[in-house]
């Protein structure tokens, strides 16, 4: 039995909307989850209970600007600059940090956008003591570290955009990924079209945010830092995602993640974007970071690096 708890919490002067998956028992490990762009925690619903089965905690929260933390219009996307989403998700991952060694690990994972924030707060040199070498290990799930061919943006609509953003930062924008490039599987590409929820709503100021840190992402300028803070990286990737590119991810991996001691990349051939709900396959995606994430939950975690 899974039960799920919904409730908020206050993050530089904003009520933000939480939602936890729980084990019936004692947790052996908690998932801190970020959402990724036009997205909301709710919508990983299948994916978080088969993981709290198998006794792992799940917690996440809709980001500032998405789901249910939008209060009003003005807040489609609102999700201020880099440094805002950063100390939003370091807000919301420390409470759930071990307090002593008896209480469980902590594993933080994101999805596309969401994927490429985790990666950028995992390798931000002001949180390497603070949380970083207290979360045992670090998941991406198609991280957004460049586009798809399939949506690679117009070069001149891109730099009149962050012209335009320097003096209208939170002018919105909407940008829709097509349902149909997310997932292969017809049922949640119809639940992706009715969903009210996801508003497809930038503001030029956080679309600037999210291109800027994959950018740095696909330049090598954001990397794992020496010292081993961050000490476990799980990363996958589908080789048909038509919305965040597949070969980016990978050349990141084998290019910029040397200095992590235990980490691996998992390619799924032939799967689209959203590997927690992409058919029946997505079982598959379920049991890889379970077991991934129970490898390192038990004895001593250094000697499993």
């Amino acid at each position: 039995m899974v039960v799920e708890k919904e409730g908020s919490i206050e993050i530089g002067g904003q009520s933000l909307y939480t939602k936890s998956w729980l084990p019936d028992g004692p947790a052996k490990a908690k998932l801190v989850f970020i959402h990724g762009f036009s997205d909301h925690i709710s919508r990983y619903h299948t994916f978080f209970s088969a993981l709290a089965a198998r006794g792992i905690a799940v917690h996440g929260f809709d980001q500032r600007g998405w789901g249910r933390s939008v209060r009003k219009p003005a807040d489609k996307g609102l999700t201020g600059p880099t440094s805002q989403v950063l100390a939003d998700m370091a807000a919301f991952i420390t409470p759930h940090l071990p307090a002593s060694p008896a209480d469980p690990p902590v594993f933080v994972m994101g999805h596309s956008m969401g994927g490429g924030q985790v990666l950028t707060l995992a390798c931000h040199p002001s949180y390497q003591d603070s949380l970083v070498r207290r979360v045992r290990g670090w998941l991406l799930e198609s991280p957004f570290i460049g586009f798809s061919p399939e949506e690679q943006p117009n070069a001149l609509k891109v730099f009149a955009g962050r012209l335009a953003g320097k003096v209208l930062p939170h002018f919105q924008l909407k940008h829709e990924i097509p349902p149909e490039h997310l997932s292969r599987d017809p049922a949640v590409v119809r639940s992706i079209a009715e969903d009210k929820l996801m508003h497809h709503t930038g503001t030029l100021e956080g679309l600037a945010g999210l291109l800027d840190r994959a950018a740095a992402l696909a330049r090598g300028e954001v990397r794992p830092l020496p010292g081993g803070a961050l000490r476990s990286l799980w990363m996958s990737h589908g080789t048909a995602d038509k919305t965040t590119w597949f070969q980016a991810s990978k050349k990141y991996f084998d290019e910029c993640t040397g200095e992590v001691k235990d980490r691996e990349f998992k390619a799924y051939e032939g799967w689209y974007h959203e590997l927690h709900a992409d058919g029946p396959d997505s079982e598959l995606f379920f049991r890889d970071v379970g077991d991934w994430i129970l490898a390192r939950c038990d004895g001593d975690p250094e000697a499993k690096l």
